[in-house]
């Protein structure tokens, strides 16, 4: 897979923070050194889950939104790496694999205009190609037994999560999704917006749930294709957390009774997330313990097959405590699931 960079030992030199009477995360994960084929040097090892990230705009770019996804996968590492490894954390059933790496893309895509129709055309033909990396990628990581952790980039890449999932397991998934949107725009063409809507339309998505959608941000025409789709549940921001005629817990109940039916993913978007820097950060969302607590409790289930965190967008200012919250997100993953 030639976009795939490995992380190794140097890397994790490089970022691992030693402190005398701690043992930290990083020196216990697991890492590739080499690798022929990816299902090959994963079969057998002694992990659970392989976290790699996918360091590209692009997506968000082709859908009008703002970029910054790509920095994500970096802002990860070092929090992650430096946090207590201990009986809570898990971390000798953890592989770090790498990153996806688009550089070349991301510089090509300074020179594109987002006003103009043809290098929006340009940039969506460029994330049908990322799609094929990610569903290979997930598909030999689950193909092996593994859940995979995906960090970084886009909501576009849902879509190659779900594909590969489904085609590792050979039948469709469901997906619950955390989100303010519900990415179920219509097929014109790859981008951040659309990833479910390609997946259930070519049969790798059975069942989605959509969860906190933000009413002033859902145009009425997907209201009425989702209300109209039987495959497709939602339930609202408003719903939940200012109008009050649902509640959280039983929400998330009724999440899980429709897509724990089958294997199904875990998507969580960071737009969700009150002011965290995304690529379209919201003031007024979900709390991050309510995100953490989602994560959690959807990761009990054995059905459960992969964890994606996504549209995080960082600067340098927030980049740390980035890292941490996306890290706290993947621990209570790895602890709930592990459990």
């Amino acid at each position: 897979m030639d976009n795939l960079v490995l992380f190794n030992k140097n890397d994790l030199k490089s970022l691992l923070k030693n402190r005398s009477g701690e043992s930290k995360f990083g020196k216990h994960i697991h890492l590739l050194s080499n690798f022929n084929s990816i299902y090959d040097e994963i079969l057998n090892l002694d992990v659970t889950y392989v976290i790699f990230g996918i360091k590209e705009d692009i997506g968000v770019f082709a859908n009008y939104g703002n970029v910054g996804t790509s920095r994500a996968w970096d802002a990860v590492l070092k929090p992650l790496l430096n946090i207590q490894s201990n009986e809570f954390t898990h971390a000798n059933k953890v592989l770090i694999l790498g990153h996806l790496d688009y550089s070349k893309s991301l510089e090509k895509l300074k020179e594109l205009n987002q006003s103009q129709k043809k290098h929006i055309q340009k940039a969506r033909k460029k994330v049908a190609k990322i799609d094929n990396d990610v569903s290979e990628l997930v598909y030999q990581i689950v193909k092996a037994g593994k859940i995979p952790i995906i960090i970084g980039g886009g909501h576009n890449n849902a879509y190659g999560n779900i594909k590969g999932t489904s085609l590792a397991l050979k039948e469709p998934i469901n997906v619950v999704n955390f989100d303010a949107h519900s990415d179920f725009r219509i097929e014109e063409g790859r981008h951040s917006g659309n990833g479910f809507t390609y997946a259930l339309h070519e049969g790798f998505l059975d069942q989605y749930f959509i969860f906190g959608l933000h009413e002033n941000y859902t145009p009425q025409e997907i209201f009425q294709t989702l209300n109209k789709n039987k495959q497709i549940h939602y339930n609202t921001f408003e719903s939940i957390a200012i109008r009050k005629e649902r509640k959280f817990k039983k929400e998330l109940e009724n999440a899980l009774e429709i897509v724990s039916t089958r294997s199904f993913g875990v998507e969580f978007d960071c737009d969700a997330v009150e002011n965290i820097p995304s690529s379209a950060m919201t003031p007024s969302g979900f709390n991050t313990i309510k995100a953490r607590r989602y994560v959690h409790f959807f990761s009990q289930n054995k059905n459960a097959k992969y964890l994606h965190i996504c549209e995080a967008s960082p600067t340098q200012e927030t980049e740390t405590q980035i890292g941490k919250f996306i890290t706290y997100l993947i621990t209570d993953f790895i602890r709930a699931n592990a459990s």
